[in-house]
């Protein structure tokens, strides 16, 4: 292995060289401190994608203790600081300089959330930092001097502030560890107790803006605090006791006036999924991690869907056992949503009546009484929501405010008022006696059956002219060969370096696991144990570092592959 002195003396041979001279520099170079330098991807010219490069330090000198990352959970959060404490020490370097990308330096370090990361390694033998350079240069004409202030003094500097133990807020490190696993232990307890969620008292829900996912200022907000019928106390590791709402399994609806907080309270369950960052307000809103957010989506590619519980008898004898469209409807887009993610064993469904399609959720009994039912194809999932529930233990909750009708079915009724929640479950169930809905359940007395459908390999490989493409373009738009997945209305969805991660998957389980005889569900188990065991670092076909991936779930690259308009299913 090279000292840092021969990278210096290759950068100065090379000054004012055609920038292709880089690639000289690849390789491996010790620091004066222990540190290793490993540049393993050098670009071609200063407008293309950044060189890639990682900082590995020996866990002897960067001295974090055993306990910061002795199990999963702990490993993350201890990543996932140790990427932010890099990407605030990068902020504070000189930053670009010369042509196109020259002198950037950036990480991969997220929003909000703490997500697994291909971007920062853990482990008994060292702490690494996997990040991107753009070698600086004027045109094409390599800037030597500049390329050396870069690595023998800003990532001496950006690396000793950010990846030893001694150089970091001891406090606040421990306190962001603490953070992370509390959620994750609260996650674990819903489980075990037959809860979906919980929402801490105090917690900040409402967010800065669509594009600004931090926490409003608690000088603006109302903070959360649970109606006292749903209140309950739970026991955290680190934390200690806390309080908040707790929902229990079966049919919860949010009620409530426009504006008053309803959306703003399931957006907060849906992301409950992951964890967040100590300070964002939402730390304490948890959700079983098997919760999916369902919505009509007007267009969408479907692929012989199991739709049959909820439509049947369509015009022209389509086939709603094994249900196709390139073009698929609000309620049949919806349906197909749902029994996806049955398919894939979500437990919690997350419903909002502003983004539903009208006629898949109710049918009242005067168009019964107009439109018969044999003329009918749609039965309204007001039918089906408590058979879902009794047969295959799938929890909903919905949040609306046009059909009282539900009154009938729902287990908790939570009205929001001025952004405070209120238990209203008995009023509900009283004006349902009092003013019955008349109406007659349709759909027979059985859910239907959720259909598991095999994969075939037609259609995956994303080949583009004599290239495999896969790339992400942002958080909602996968380019796979010749084809984009569009995933804008896929919501749980919240880093583009997942969605990076799952168009790579794809790819992976054309590789390796697409078998006619393998159902979709049990592909998509099998990547998630691979990624489980290995690491994200499974997915990539690069030889150096992946350090752009973040963890995802099932039900989000279930939802790509089946959003991948060349699906084929056997």
């Amino acid at each position: 292995m090279a000292d840092l002195k021969k990278l210096i003396a290759t950068l100065s041979r090379i000054d004012g060289k055609g920038y292709k001279a880089y690639k000289d520099i690849q390789g491996m170079y010790k620091y004066p401190d222990g540190g290793e330098l490993y540049i393993d991807y050098v670009q071609g010219d200063p407008f293309a994608s950044p060189s890639r490069l990682r900082f590995r330090v020996p866990m002897e000198l960067a001295k974090f203790p055993k306990s910061y990352y002795q199990n999963k959970i702990r490993k993350i959060a201890l990543e996932d600081y140790l990427t932010r404490a890099f990407d605030q020490a990068v902020n504070k370097a000189k930053g670009n300089r010369g042509t196109g990308k020259s002198g950037m330096i950036a990480i991969d370090a997220g929003g909000q959330e703490v997500l697994g990361r291909s971007s920062m390694v853990v482990n008994d033998n060292y702490v690494e930092a996997r990040f991107v350079i753009g070698l600086p240069a004027r045109g094409r004409k390599i800037l030597g001097k500049e390329a050396i202030e870069i690595f023998e003094q800003e990532i001496t500097k950006i690396v000793s502030s950010s990846l030893y133990n001694e150089a970091l807020d001891t406090t606040e490190l421990e306190e962001h560890i603490a953070v992370v696993e509390d959620q994750d232990y609260l996650r674990d307890y819903l489980e075990k107790n037959n809860y979906i969620a919980f929402v801490g008292n105090g917690a900040i829900l409402p967010r800065r803006s669509g594009i600004d996912d931090r926490p409003m200022n608690k000088e603006e907000v109302i903070p959360f605090y649970s109606p006292e019928n749903l209140e309950g106390e739970v026991e955290l590791p680190n934390r200690g006791k806390v309080r908040g709402m707790f929902l229990k399994e079966g049919i919860t609806l949010i009620v409530g006036g426009g504006y008053h907080g309803k959306s703003t309270l399931l957006t907060a369950l849906e992301r409950g999924v992951y964890n967040h960052l100590p300070e964002d307000g939402r730390e304490l809103v948890v959700s079983r991690e098997e919760s999916v957010k369902i919505r009509a989506e007007d267009g969408r590619k479907v692929e012989k869907v199991d739709i049959s519980p909820f439509i049947n008898n369509l015009p022209h004898g389509a086939d709603t056992q094994r249900f196709s469209s390139e073009d698929a409807s609000g309620s049949t887009s919806q349906a197909a949503n749902i029994m996806e993610s049955l398919e894939i064993g979500a437990k919690v469904l997350l419903l909002d009546e502003d983004t539903s399609a009208t006629n898949f959720m109710i049918r009242d009994v005067r168009m019964q009484e107009l439109v018969a039912k044999n003329k009918e194809p749609i039965t309204p999932l007001i039918d089906k929501i408590r058979l879902l529930y009794q047969e295959h233990q799938v929890s909903t909750v919905l949040v609306v405010g046009g059909s009282g009708d539900y009154f009938d079915v729902a287990d908790n009724v939570i009205m929001m008022d001025h952004y405070k929640p209120y238990e209203v479950t008995g009023q509900a169930h009283n004006i349902a006696k009092k003013h019955e809905a008349y109406r007659k359940k349709e759909g027979g007395k059985s859910f239907g059956r959720i259909t598991p459908r095999k994969p075939l390999k037609k259609g995956l490989d994303p080949i583009k002219g004599k290239k495999r493409k896969v790339a992400a373009k942002g958080l909602k738009q996968i380019q796979y060969g010749k084809q984009n997945i569009l995933l804008s209305e896929v919501e749980q969805l919240v880093d583009t370096s997942q969605t990076r991660a799952i168009g790579d998957a794809i790819f992976y389980i054309l590789k390796f696991y697409i078998d006619s005889n393998m159902t979709m569900n049990q592909i998509i188990d099998r990547v998630m144990e691979d990624i489980d065991k290995k690491g994200l670092d499974v997915l990539s076909g690069f030889k150096g570092h992946p350090g752009e991936y973040a963890a995802f779930r099932p039900f989000e690259l279930a939802s790509a592959l089946n959003r991948l308009r060349s699906l084929h299913i056997k």
